[in-house]
């Protein structure tokens, strides 16, 4: 049983064709479940689209649920098509986040940190000049914010948790190891899986996030794991599967999951 929960396509503004491109990939890649999980809107944003390279405008968020709806039907028998969405994580603007998204039948929510402290995790400029004490305060800001949406209960997969090395490799270096620890528990508590996420190979970093070491104390604390490509392009769609489910088994994980109905699904490895 091959899945694949993390896609994008072009309405975030930067991804390529088109929701059914990344479903017709996914059955040439041999999958037997595809989930499609588009950024979500800046809902906070008294703007339509705040950021048009980055998420999809609020007006085209009913369109993105749609389609999807449609194309679960139509590759019914095919292919196990499932509604998701990757959701941006902002403390201050939960509530209105979840009253959006519980207004539709979503399969499951990717919760994403993807700023910290008003900056892009993945903006290399961020590091420039700081200390290391500085420095391990910002990996510790980052894993509170991802303990955080843990405890949110919003979400049922827990997107890129160490993506923040993906254009500073260094990052794995900053000593933040007792912040890492009480993520991963606070992780393990709220059932939400992380996903193994394999777009790592797209940025300076290479591989996968999170690392061997994180994936190691997260089979520790009894985290559970899934499986998310990434994909901005449909010819990535299943990257790396089977080397991750190799690793998973060398590291300890006896299942992985996806989820259906906010419902987990286990797939033994």
């Amino acid at each position: 049983m091959k899945f694949d929960l993390h896609t994008h396509h072009f309405r975030c503004g930067h991804a390529d064709d088109s929701i059914e491109d990344y479903i017709k990939a996914a059955i040439r890649a041999g999958l037997d479940v595809i989930g499609i999980s588009d950024h979500s809107p800046f809902f906070a944003s008294g703007e339509d689209r705040l950021n048009p390279g980055i998420a999809m405008a609020k007006s085209e968020f009913v369109h993105y649920i749609d389609e999807v709806l449609r194309l679960k039907t139509k590759y019914e028998g095919k292919i196990d098509v499932l509604l998701g969405v990757e959701s941006d994580f902002f403390p201050e603007h939960a509530d209105l986040y979840r009253d959006m998204y519980a207004n539709y039948p979503f399969d499951y929510i990717i919760g994403s940190v993807h700023q910290s402290r008003g900056v892009s995790i993945f903006n290399r400029n961020r590091w420039k000049g700081m200390s290391d004490a500085q420095k391990q305060d910002e990996k510790r800001h980052y894993y509170k914010l991802i303990g955080q949406s843990a405890q949110s209960g919003m979400f049922q997969v827990l997107g890129h948790i160490d993506a923040m090395k993906g254009y500073y490799p260094a990052f794995s270096d900053i000593l933040a190891d007792e912040a890492i620890d009480e993520a991963l528990q606070l992780i393990a508590g709220s059932k939400a899986s992380i996903e193994i996420n394999t777009s790592g190979s797209t940025k300076d970093v290479g591989g996968w996030y999170p690392s061997d070491a994180i994936l190691e104390r997260a089979c520790h604390y009894g985290v559970t794991v899934t499986f998310g490509s990434d994909a901005h392009k449909p010819s990535r769609v299943g990257d790396d599967w089977d080397r991750v489910a190799k690793r998973l088994k060398e590291i300890g994980f006896k299942e992985w999951f996806y989820y259906k109905n906010k419902q987990p699904v286990s797939v033994p490895l």
